[in-house]
């Protein structure tokens, strides 16, 4: 197979052809202006060791250098390599919670915002890993099924909103079922799940089913975010309005840390409570490196072999030709007639 790497270059060529008709025509004009001195082939009797064949050539020794300059900055590739490269890490269900109480700015810009953020940054983190992506509220889904494409992961971080969920509330419990599923059936493979929200539970059922998941080899993780404190809720995102009750009372979320921690403990992991800085992702790639890791994936990559050193050669050796080549005769090789007049 061939094809160029830059071949936007490849319009050079045009300018070619311009450069040809250039010569041509000072060349025409260089010969009316001897044919004024004079008859051309006495003019050559007067000159023995002119050879106007050899500036031709030397002309043309250019011209090719330039072709092959070209042709080598477009990058010319022939054939193909082909790469197997190897990964190995843990199985990683991510699951965000994208309740309401998300939007709450007692961390800033909003606990949503700032949970993105950490989860970004971990992904970039575990690019060997396989990663799984849930978001949860009243109810949990998957949002992205468990790939070792890390980037198709940050894309679809970027897009998670409250909007994702239409029944509100804070089902973790469900969030730690569903994430169970999302993982493989290899036994070799260390597996864990990171939870990042505010732990409002609604379910209640959070730390039994964490139980049960630490039984089957799955080390349950809880990044808490926001504040023990509370903070009133925006009615819309980055809004300057808050939600309030049925009767009229502005509506404060609290960081539920005992509910956090007793999730973590019973899942076999951690809890840390994620503030402005970054002491939480350093937990959380410290923590996640304690895993034993398995082969991930082996991906083959079929790449095009560049062949541009080739064409370097060759102009250097035109070039050292054209050097060679004097615009008279030689007399160390006179006798030797390569170019008749």
């Amino acid at each position: 197979m061939f094809r160029f790497g830059n071949p936007e270059y490849l319009w050079l060529f045009f300018v070619m052809p311009l450069l040809l008709a250039i010569y041509i025509y000072l060349n025409i004009r260089k010969r009316k202006d001897v044919q004024k001195m004079g008859n051309l082939s006495t003019l050559k009797l007067m000159m023995p060791d002119l050879s106007l064949k050899r500036s031709y050539l030397k002309f043309w020794l250019i011209f090719a250098a330039l072709c092959a300059g070209i042709i080598m900055i477009a990058r010319p590739q022939f054939g193909t390599k082909v790469e197997t490269v190897e990964k190995e890490g843990i199985e990683l269900v991510i699951a965000i919670d994208v309740s309401n109480s998300m939007l709450a700015e007692d961390v800033s810009p909003n606990r949503l915002a700032r949970a993105k953020q950490i989860l970004s940054r971990l992904i970039d983190l575990r690019k060997n890993d396989k990663v799984a992506l849930i978001v949860f509220a009243g109810e949990a889904f998957v949002q992205m099924p468990l790939t070792s494409d890390t980037q198709s992961a940050k894309i679809f971080l970027n897009t998670i909103d409250p909007s994702l969920v239409p029944v509100q509330g804070t089902a973790i419990g469900q969030a730690i079922s569903l994430g169970m599923s999302c993982f493989s059936g290899d036994q070799e493979m260390s597996k864990a799940m990171v939870l990042i929200t505010d732990g409002e539970d609604h379910g209640g059922n959070a730390p039994e089913i964490a139980v049960e998941a630490a039984k089957a080899g799955v080390m349950i993780n809880l990044v808490g975010i926001g504040s023990p404190d509370g903070s009133p809720i925006p009615a819309t995102e980055y809004g300057t309005n808050f939600m309030t009750d049925a009767e009229g009372n502005v509506v404060v979320s609290r960081l539920n840390e005992q509910m956090a921690m007793e999730i973590a403990q019973n899942g076999g992991g951690f809890y840390v409570r994620a503030d402005n800085s970054n002491s939480a992702l350093r937990a959380l790639e410290t923590q996640l490196d304690e895993l034993e890791t398995g082969k991930t994936t082996s991906l083959t990559y079929s790449e095009y072999d560049e062949k541009f050193s080739l064409l370097a050669w060759i102009i250097l050796v035109i070039l050292v030709l054209e050097i060679l080549v004097y615009d008279k005769k030689n007399p160390l090789f006179r006798n030797v007639r390569v170019f008749d007049r």
